[in-house]
C-alpha cells in the first residue's frame, strides 16, 4: 500500500490572525486558508454590504507589476497587449481597466485588472491563476519586461455606499476618484495604492498596502461603525447580484469572451479592421465570433419559486427534453432579492431574455426564466 500524501498546508494572509480573533470561520480556498464567515453570518454580512461598509480580505489575489526596461510604460502596455483582448496603450495614466488573458483557442485562462502607474503596469489576477499567470507573462514577453509579483502586499476590499466616508477619514483624496481611478495614497503611514473598484456591484476600493501594514490599516476602518468584516460567502452572493463572473466556475480556458457575454472587453482598436486587431492570442476564433455569433451565451437565470439552483444543474427545454441546451455554472439564493437567481451557458437560440427554461435539481425539473443581469442595479460612481 502506498504511503498516504500530505496535506499541502494552507497559507495564510497577512490578516488571518485577526479573522480568528474576529470570530471568522476559516475554509481552505485557492490554496489559503480564508474567512467564509463571521459570527453575524453571510445574510447579515451580504445586506450589511449593500446598506453600508463591508471590509474584504482578498490577499490571496495575486499583484503583479509589469515594467518595460526602457522606464516607458507604453512599452509595457504593448508587451501586455500582445497576451489580452483588451486597449493596453488606451489605460490612461492612473486608470485601471478589465481585461481577459486569451488561449491561442479563444478560451480565457485570466480575467484581471490592469491599472497604469504611471512607469509601469500593476496586475490584479485571480487566486487560484496567479502562479499560471506569472510563468505565462515570463514565457512570453522577452527580457526586455520586468515581471515581479509582489507577494509582500495585502489586499484590502472597502464596499459599500458608505465606503467613500469611511475611507475619505483615513485619506480625503479618495472624495476625488471615479470609478476605476488608481492613486498612489499613503493612508494610517503606509504606502498603498488604491483604486476605485470591486467585486460586489457597490461603490468602493481595493487598497493594496504592505503586508506588515494591513492589520492596522484594517483595525483603522473597523473602528467606524459603518464598517463590518466579510467573509467569502457574502463576496460571492453579492458578486451574483451583481452578474460577476467567478474564474473556474463561470469562466475557464474552453471559454471565449463572446460566449461569456464580454466582449465589451475587446475595444474598436482591437477588433477586425482596428489598427491593433488580431494581436491577442486566439483573436481569429473569437473575432469570428463577434461576427457570426457564438453557440452558447451566458445568461442570467432567474429560478421560480424559492429554491435556489447550483451550479452544475443541467438546463432543458421543457419537462421532457431528453438532451440539455445548456447548464448553471453560478446560483445562489440573491440575499437582496429575497428570490434565488443563477447564471449559466445556453444554447444561442435559447439565450433571449424571457425565455422559459427547466434546471433538473435533485430529479426534479425546476422551472427557470432567463433574465438580465446584473440582478441588482450596480451603483460604482462614475
Amino acid at each position: 500500500m502506498s504511503e498516504p500524501q500530505p496535506t499541502p498546508e494552507l497559507r495564510r494572509t497577512p490578516l488571518h490572525d485577526l479573522h480568528v480573533r474576529l470570530g471568522a470561520r476559516m475554509v481552505p480556498f485557492a490554496g489559503y486558508a480564508m474567512p467564509v464567515q463571521y459570527p453575524d453570518g453571510i445574510l447579515k454580512e451580504h445586506l450589511h454590504t449593500r446598506a453600508a461598509a463591508g471590509l474584504f480580505d482578498v490577499s490571496h489575489m495575486g499583484q503583479v507589476a509589469l515594467a518595460a526596461r526602457t522606464g516607458n510604460v507604453a512599452d509595457a502596455a504593448r508587451g501586455l497587449e500582445t497576451l489580452v483582448t483588451g486597449d493596453m496603450l488606451g489605460i490612461a495614466p492612473w486608470r485601471q481597466r478589465y481585461t481577459l488573458l486569451t488561449t491561442t483557442a479563444g478560451g480565457v485562462y485570466d480575467d484581471l485588472m490592469v491599472s497604469n502607474h504611471g512607469d509601469r503596469l500593476m496586475l490584479v489576477v485571480n487566486a487560484s491563476r496567479k502562479d499560471f499567470d506569472t510563468a505565462h507573462l515570463r514565457a512570453h514577453l522577452s527580457d526586455a519586461w520586468v515581471i515581479e509579483p509582489l507577494t509582500d502586499r495585502a489586499l484590502l476590499a472597502l464596499q459599500g455606499p458608505a465606503a467613500e466616508q469611511v475611507l475619505a477619514e483615513l485619506a480625503p483624496d479618495v472624495t476625488a476618484m471615479r470609478f476605476m481611478d488608481a492613486r498612489a495614497l499613503t493612508i494610517c503611514g503606509a504606502a498603498c495604492f488604491v483604486t476605485r473598484s470591486g467585486y460586489t456591484g457597490e461603490d468602493g476600493f481595493e487598497i493594496s498596502v504592505p503586508g506588515e501594514a494591513a492589520v492596522a490599516l484594517a483595525e483603522a476602518l473597523l473602528a467606524d461603525p459603518s464598517v463590518a468584516p466579510i467573509g467569502l460567502g457574502a463576496r460571492d452572493s453579492l458578486r451574483l447580484e451583481a452578474g460577476l463572473c467567478l474564474y473556474g466556475s463561470d469562466l475557464d480556458e474552453t471559454t471565449t469572451p463572446v460566449e461569456a457575454a464580454l466582449e465589451w472587453t475587446l475595444p474598436k482598436v482591437r477588433r477586425a479592421g482596428g489598427a491593433r486587431a488580431t494581436g491577442f492570442p486566439g483573436a481569429q476564433v473569437i473575432l469570428s465570433q463577434l461576427a457570426q455569433g457564438a453557440s452558447r451565451r451566458r445568461v442570467g437565470l432567474k429560478p421560480e419559486g424559492r429554491a435556489p439552483v447550483r451550479a452544475g444543474a443541467p438546463l432543458f427545454a421543457d419537462e421532457r427534453a431528453a438532451a440539455p441546451l445548456g447548464t448553471v455554472t453560478s446560483g445562489g439564493f440573491g440575499v437582496s432579492l429575497n428570490a434565488p437567481v443563477a447564471m449559466g451557458y445556453v444554447s444561442r437560440e435559447s439565450a433571449a431574455t424571457g425565455m422559459r427554461l427547466f434546471a433538473e435539481v435533485r430529479g426534479k425539473r425546476l422551472a427557470v426564466t432567463v433574465a438580465d443581469m446584473p440582478f441588482w442595479p450596480t451603483r460604482y460612481r462614475r
